[in-house]
């Protein structure tokens, strides 16, 4: 009963067949037939026109896609626990060959035009100190949390008004878009890069970046091949992506795992760290609970000394959170 993350989830059998599809010969890289629908596709989610650069993991899609915004001598404004800072490995300065992360506050692990210019308002703009040139949110956040679409509209009035650029960290964005019930344009409001998250809904190894202002991605397919994630048969990550889309499998993978997330909480509310607003629960829990969890079978992260963090998935089985659920209300 695996509640470790949504990585470690099965690929959906429409992905697999998706692949199988594309298992023909095709030009290589990024020329192929199945690559060239990528735009049109987002685009009809989105309800705008789009550009579509494929990439295999999520670290890859954050910082090319922060790399089209941010000079070497800039700065990225994000949350203090926000992926790009707590879980990559420091490749946001490798892939902005310097750049700093600007660190703010917010509950939630979401930050909001206050916290953002409490961290930008006493920069100086002169030559001695880092200048900031983008924003970065996590939707939803590091803490399952959504941000809602006025949120969203008053970060974008702020990026707008300071010269920044917006980007959207959409690892699980799908959850984010499935809680909300909104249309996905507002979920991602006005930002100019969505990393669109796949692998941890369904998908075996491809993400989207989705560039609502195409210029950005002209600079990231060179950058992208000089980072070495230019894969020759893109056509395969196409597929996915795709698939994905197709009849709104992602929604439908999110809502199953959302279902799940809330399946746990509805036996042991009482623990919640976090409101649940996606497929992450954080609930307090001594080691010797988590030890007794363990014990009965249940797999997941210790969150500090005293929290855990149970990750649904699309394939989570509903019956295991429910029991979660149960066994953390009889600890």
């Amino acid at each position: 009963m695996r509640f470790l993350s949504d990585n470690a989830a099965t690929v959906h059998p429409q992905v697999w067949q998706a692949m199988r599809d594309a298992d023909v010969v095709d030009t290589p890289y990024d020329g192929d037939a199945v690559s060239s629908r990528l735009d049109d596709a987002f685009g009809a989610v989105f309800g705008r026109e789009v550009t579509v650069v494929w990439v295999a993991t999520g670290t890859a899609a954050n910082c090319l896609a922060l790399s089209a915004m941010v000079p070497p001598h800039g700065g990225v404004v994000c949350h203090r626990e926000a992926h790009i800072e707590m879980d990559e490995g420091g490749a946001p300065g490798f892939y902005l060959h310097g750049a700093k992360l600007m660190l703010a506050e917010g509950e939630g692990a979401k930050v909001s035009p206050e916290e953002i210019s409490t961290v930008i308002d006493p920069i100086r703009d002169d030559v001695h100190q880092v200048q900031p040139h983008a924003i970065s949110i996590t939707q939803a956040s590091e803490y399952g949390r959504a941000y809602r679409p006025q949120e969203l509209a008053a970060i974008g009035a702020l990026a707008k008004e300071r010269g920044l650029g917006l980007h959207v960290d959409g690892a699980r964005f799908a959850n984010a878009a499935a809680f909300l019930e909104c249309s996905p344009a507002e979920a991602v409001g006005p930002a100019q890069a969505l990393s669109f998250g796949c692998v941890k809904n369904g998908a075996m190894n491809a993400e989207a970046i989705v560039f609502f202002e195409p210029e950005l991605a002209d600079l990231v397919r060179y950058r992208r091949k000089r980072s070495g994630h230019l894969q020759s048969k893109g056509r395969f990550l196409a597929a996915q992506l795709l698939a994905m889309l197709d009849q709104d499998l992602w929604l439908a993978n999110a809502r199953a795992a959302n279902a799940a997330a809330q399946a746990i909480v509805a036996e042991a509310s009482e623990r919640l760290m976090h409101p649940v607003e996606a497929n992450e629960v954080f609930m307090r829990l001594t080691g010797p609970e988590r030890e007794a969890l363990r014990k009965q079978g249940f797999d997941f992260y210790d969150w500090g000394e005293d929290a855990a963090r149970f990750v649904a998935a699309w394939d989570s089985d509903q019956s295991a959170a429910q029991a979660l659920g149960q066994a953390i209300a009889n600890l």
